[in-house]
């Protein structure tokens, strides 16, 4: 069974926090870790930071706290390299990295009590919550819905999984304030039993099979997923998809997930589809207007008539337009009128590392567009970042397993030859597992590559020969579809290293 915390939060008040001892459990590069130290200083804790990492290998995050005049360093103690007992044992409370198992850890199972810079926030901030959560999807609506509620007005504040800790921010807020958290399956498992998340308006992507390394099967995975609508009431809302899940991945005891989530939350539930919902199902569906073109439309209890929320967008798609259309929708709940809402996302960017285009460099007559697609980390996005371009794409791919099935991308890539021009791959033991596959099938592909340097050089030598083409506009996308474990510190590392690497080179 999994694990189950105490109902609420430890510290009672902000002021509780004064004077205890407090252990960090994960310092990291990402900003978490150090959003925590920096609150609890702040509030007058006495805090020490452990890290299995190395004081070198942190050496960024530790300047940035120690160089900090405003804080009191005087009551942080470094723990680097290694975890020791005591540490948790003698803590009044140890705040628990999401990305560390509780079943199993010895050190865990040592402390006294357990919070995270997610339950802290919930437990202390009158905010209206809009929660979401999925497999795929996830980043991109919660960036819409901040990018939409701040373009409209509202001081709206954006953090969780998309690596800005709540804690940033928490002071700042109030019940006018409207907060977007994006949640992973560990961060709601790390709320199971608080009572502690009952969002305004919760949002479940598409699920896919993702994690599968930790958690080893679908339904403990959906399981933790659930969670994010497990306290909310009638007076709330819950939106799931309406579609057919990927073959051989949905529930034993639904027709889909979103089936099963709309059967056991207690919130107003609305679906989102690509198709016309049916009569008396209410949510956002998509369809094309008498000219042919894009818009997403809104029904909802009360209402007579349906109303077009979103139309023309910037960011390239159909993913996109099922994560716009769902920002759209919470939005509306918000109440914004759809006009204003269709004229904002209409200039919607995009997200940083999700088919992210940032750099453009013509041969001859082609002009090559690069995009940045690093987040990318499970198969399915992989297929859906070649299927948001009209034109074949050149795929820079690969990387580290984890656990995941990559047959669904392995038959694109075999039954879809010419939705890819050329093929490029990482290596990694997820490349191992693809490269087999295309070889059977006879397909053309160059690598795997240790290294970006090397691989890019690569694709620089071929446009260059390939310069002569009749091609106007040639799309280039980096979508690993897999982890970036050995070779970079993570997904944003790899995508950073991979925008400023094809800077250099081309």
């Amino acid at each position: 069974m999994p694990h189950t915390y105490n109902k609420g939060c430890y510290f009672k008040s902000l002021s509780d926090i004064q004077g205890k001892n407090v252990t960090v459990m994960g310092l990291g590069l990402n900003g978490g870790g150090e959003a925590c130290v920096r609150f609890f200083l702040k509030h007058g804790a006495n805090v020490l930071v452990t890290d299995m990492k190395t004081t070198e290998q942190l050496q960024t995050t530790v300047d940035s706290l120690m160089n900090d005049k405003d804080l009191d360093t005087s009551r942080l103690t470094f723990r680097l390299g290694e975890h020791r007992i005591e540490d948790f044992e003698n803590a009044d409370c140890v705040i628990k990295n999401p990305g560390v198992k509780y079943d199993g850890n010895k050190y865990l199972a040592a402390s006294k009590n357990i919070e995270t810079d997610l339950s802290i926030f919930l437990a202390f901030s009158k905010a209206p919550v809009i929660a979401v959560t999925g497999s795929k999807g996830k980043s991109s609506t919660v960036s819409a819905l901040y990018y939409g509620l701040k373009t409209a007005g509202f001081q709206a504040f954006l953090g969780g999984n998309i690596t800005v800790s709540p804690l940033t921010f928490l002071e700042k807020t109030n019940q006018d304030t409207p907060v977007v958290i994006e949640f992973s399956s560990w961060q709601l498992a790390d709320l199971r039993g608080r009572g502690l998340l009952k969002p305004h308006i919760s949002i479940i992507t598409k699920i896919v099979p993702d994690h599968q390394n930790w958690y080893g099967a679908m339904a403990p995975y959906v399981d933790d997923k659930k969670l994010i609508y497990a306290d909310q009431d009638k007076g709330c809302y819950s939106l799931f998809d309406f579609g057919e899940d990927e073959p051989g991945t949905g529930p034993e005891n639904s027709k889909t997930w979103g089936e099963e989530f709309a059967k056991e939350s207690k919130a107003t539930i609305l679906r989102y589809w690509n198709k016309k919902l049916p009569e008396g199902t209410y949510g956002v569906w998509q369809e094309t207007d008498e000219n042919g073109n894009f818009r997403g439309r809104v029904m909802l209890p009360g209402m007579r008539e349906p109303e077009t929320i979103l139309g023309e967008l910037s960011v390239p798609g159909d993913h996109m337009k099922t994560n716009v259309l769902n920002a759209a929708l919470g939005m509306y709940l918000m109440g914004l009128p759809g006009s204003l809402i269709k004229k904002i996302m209409k200039d919607f960017p995009g997200v940083e590392h999700r088919l992210q285009f940032f750099h453009d460099k013509t041969y001859g007559n082609t002009e090559y567009k690069f995009y940045n697609d690093t987040c990318a980390t499970v198969p399915d996005s992989v297929v859906a970042a070649c299927k948001s371009f009209e034109t074949p794409v050149i795929l820079l791919t690969g990387g580290t397993d984890k656990g995941l099935e990559f047959t669904k991308l392995t038959e694109y890539l075999t039954q879809n030859k010419d939705a890819v021009k050329d093929l490029y791959f990482l290596s990694g033991t997820a490349t191992d597992k693809v490269l087999p596959e295309l070889d059977k099938a006879g397909i053309k592909y160059q690598g795997p590559f240790g290294s970006l340097d090397e691989m890019l050089h690569k694709v620089a030598e071929n446009l260059e020969k390939a310069s002569d083409c009749n091609t106007k506009t040639q799309p280039l996308v980096f979508s690993p579809g897999a982890t970036s474990f050995g070779m970079f510190k993570n997904e944003f590392d790899r995508g950073n290293q991979f925008m400023t690497k094809v800077k250099e080179i081309f």
